[in-house]
């Protein structure tokens, strides 16, 4: 696993997942990995309708703040996946 610095305090985890969860109505939420690299699986009524591209989106929207700067706690999703229910 890669290391990757952050100042980020707590699980990096479960932060993903709250801010998934948060912001994607009744997500179930998966969240693997770290050293900065993570694999996500969401499945979620919201995606319905939406292409493959959309649903990312709206995951990737969630997690952005955790993205931003030398020191996010999220350097990279190396797998996203979104499905309905």
């Amino acid at each position: 696993m890669s290391s990757h610095p952050t100042d980020f305090k707590g699980s990096i985890t479960d932060a993903i997942r709250t801010a998934i969860e948060a912001k994607i109505d009744g997500a179930v939420v998966e969240v693997t990995g770290g050293g900065g690299h993570f694999s996500i699986a969401v499945v979620s009524k919201a995606f319905e309708g939406k292409g493959m591209v959309d649903s990312q989106r709206l995951v990737y929207g969630a997690i952005a703040h955790l993205m931003k700067g030398d020191m996010a706690p999220v350097h990279a999703v190396d797998s996203l996946k979104t499905r309905t229910p």
